[in-house]
């Protein structure tokens, strides 16, 4: 290979790996041991409960009344296509005292797109869903929990901290059911410090009317919890840092 060639073959490696490197990540035990942030890992004793791909006005409703009735305050990775669709939703949710976060605009794999397409694609999300909720969110999780280079800059220079998971109930899936999903966060069980878990409030990019298993797994997973003297509450409750935004004082989170 001539010298040029090889440079501009190396080159394009390099860029691949700073574009998909980070996607690593998603793999649980290379964020457990390498970003305990990322992970989720808060205080012993916390879970921080966290739902995706809302506000959606056929199943979000449910789950703040459901949320209302455990005295439970969790953390809403809103997508901003959702929040400008339904923003009198929205707002309820930040009304009713739940944390709101980001989920990018449009559902989409950041390593599908360029970094141009990221950038714009979370500043049009946050512009979107702080303009329905009047709160600047508060933290950012990728759509599949997919970590890219480019999402890696953009969600540093607007101060969101990236938070992914501990625990997740696959309550996306046809056949889930309220009893499948507690099965598969008893994963929770097994971290060394407080767990986040990830649900959904929306079935917008699952199966349809599968939000209903998350739904149903809430009062067994408040009975389970509290057998284990769990307490539940938001991300900024819940201690945990990031790998982006470090130092500020409230668990990784900046100030509006």
């Amino acid at each position: 290979m001539r010298p040029a060639a090889a440079a501009a073959a190396g080159a394009l490696s390099l860029a691949g790996a700073v574009h998909a490197g980070p996607a690593l990540t998603w793999v649980p035990a290379v964020r457990r041991r390498l970003a305990p942030g990322l992970h989720g890992l808060g205080r012993p004793g916390h879970v921080a409960l966290t739902f995706d791909d809302g506000p959606d006005p056929t199943s979000t409703p449910a789950f703040l009344a459901a949320l209302d009735r455990l005295g439970w305050r969790a953390t809403f990775f809103m997508l901003g296509s959702m929040a400008a669709a339904a923003p009198g939703l929205a707002a309820e949710v930040a009304a009713a005292g739940h944390e709101v976060a980001l989920h990018g605009h449009r559902h989409r794999n950041h390593l599908a797109l360029t970094p141009r397409q990221v950038a714009t694609d979370l500043g049009r999300g946050l512009d979107a869903v702080a303009g329905a909720t009047g709160e600047r969110p508060a933290w950012h999780r990728p759509p599949y929990g997919v970590v890219s280079g480019p999402g890696w800059v953009a969600s540093r220079r607007l101060g969101l901290p990236v938070v992914l998971w501990s625990a997740w109930g696959r309550d996306w899936r046809a056949r889930a059911t309220p009893a499948s999903v507690v099965a598969d966060l008893a994963t929770a069980r097994a971290e060394p410090a407080g767990p986040t878990v990830l649900l959904h409030d929306s079935d917008c990019t699952s199966a349809p009317g599968a939000w209903r298993s998350a739904l149903g797994a809430l009062p067994l997973l408040a009975e389970q919890w509290a057998d284990l003297g769990w307490t539940v509450g938001t991300l900024g409750e819940h201690g945990t840092g990031s790998l982006l935004v470090e130092g500020t004082g409230t668990g990784g989170r900046r100030a509006p």
